[in-house]
């Protein structure tokens, strides 16, 4: 029994985390591209920007959030736009969602945009633009030229392990190695599915392509810097640690205790737990509450406060730059999560 629950744990772990790290090298290859620009263009327009503000939340990571962050910060955002960001954004964990249940996981992230916009509407009637100053920076080495790019490519031990780790994660995708024991069992039933674990399996092997294209031909700047030292270094290892732990753990109390009766009798119990745990500024602790909605363990009341209550760590940048708007921001947060997950409980 416990062999069998560390194999799982493990394998979820090594699955998400794989599709986790995919995506966010996939969001930097396109912002850096870009030059920064998919996160420009805000109109000076409140109700604008609280939709924009609040679409850049829904992106999966924490990129948007710092963007919506950084533009509040400089004045150029209202308030209620920050707070439109901070409800539809669901951290790291977005990836985990997509990843475990995309179907369920799409429609999640429309209602959380809906809701964003609504509130951070309202905030703006009764609340000022902030005047401050956080800045944002672009290197300079991603604005290099197609020659200079071509001479500063190297193949260094990053890089070639970068794209080998990419390239042995495609194969454990098509080869079976990361599937559920019941997934073929699953499909078979259900038919065809284009959200099912195996053509979600092809999909991100066709995207895992797209970053071996990237490592062939990146600056080694983009790849030693944006890829190996931001997502690499800083967000695999407590992505991958996280998630084995969390499923580990879940797995563990759901083989030795009936949890899923004691959760289900004590849902609003769980509601003000999930919007407490939001408050904390870190991507992680919210995986517990989207790992025991995957397993079935709570319902979807839980999460929605969860997920409104809680934005990864996008809101770091606003503690240190301004302590009090945080702790406006959170407890605005907290209440409509909570207020969220109390009314889907009686109309769920």
């Amino acid at each position: 029994m416990i062999v069998e629950i560390l194999t799982e744990s493990l394998r979820t772990a090594v699955l998400v985390t794989g599709l986790v790290v995919i995506m966010m090298m996939l969001i930097e290859v396109f912002n850096v591209r870009s030059d920064g620009r998919m996160f420009s263009g805000l109109k000076n327009r409140r109700v604008g920007q609280v939709l924009l503000s609040a679409a850049l939340g829904v992106v999966p990571g924490c990129m948007g959030g710092f963007a919506s962050v950084s533009l509040y910060t400089h004045g150029l955002i209202s308030f209620g736009a920050l707070i439109a960001m901070m409800i539809s954004s669901s951290g790291d964990e977005a990836f985990v969602m997509l990843a475990m249940f995309p179907g369920r996981s799409a429609w999640i992230f429309l209602i959380l945009f809906v809701i964003a916009v609504v509130v951070g509407l309202l905030v703006d009637l009764f609340h000022s633009k902030y005047d401050g100053c956080h800045s944002m920076n672009v290197h300079d080495e991603d604005r290099e030229t197609e020659h200079e790019h071509h001479h500063s490519r190297h193949y260094g031990w990053k890089r070639i392990l970068l794209f080998l780790g990419v390239l042995v994660f495609i194969g454990a995708l098509l080869a079976g190695w990361l599937e559920s024991d019941d997934a073929g069992a699953d499909d078979a039933a259900n038919g065809f599915n284009l959200l099912s674990e195996d053509w979600m399996y092809w999909l991100f092997a066709a995207l895992c392509l797209c970053v071996l294209g990237v490592l062939l031909f990146a600056g080694d700047h983009f790849v030693e810097e944006h890829l190996w030292e931001h997502i690499v270094s800083h967000h695999l290892p407590g992505i991958f640690l996280w998630t084995f732990g969390t499923i580990l753990v879940i797995g563990m109390l759901m083989s030795y205790f009936d949890v899923t009766s004691w959760i289900s009798d004590n849902t609003l119990l769980m509601i003000l737990l999930a919007a407490a745990v939001g408050i904390i500024p870190e991507s992680g602790p919210h995986l517990i509450f989207v790992s025991l909605y995957a397993a079935g363990v709570v319902p979807l009341p839980v999460l929605m406060a969860s997920c409104i209550s809680q934005d990864g760590h996008a809101s770091l940048p606003l503690l240190a730059e301004s302590r009090v708007s945080f702790l406006k921001a959170k407890l605005i947060n907290v209440g409509v999560g909570i207020g969220v997950g109390l009314i889907c409980t009686y109309f769920c």
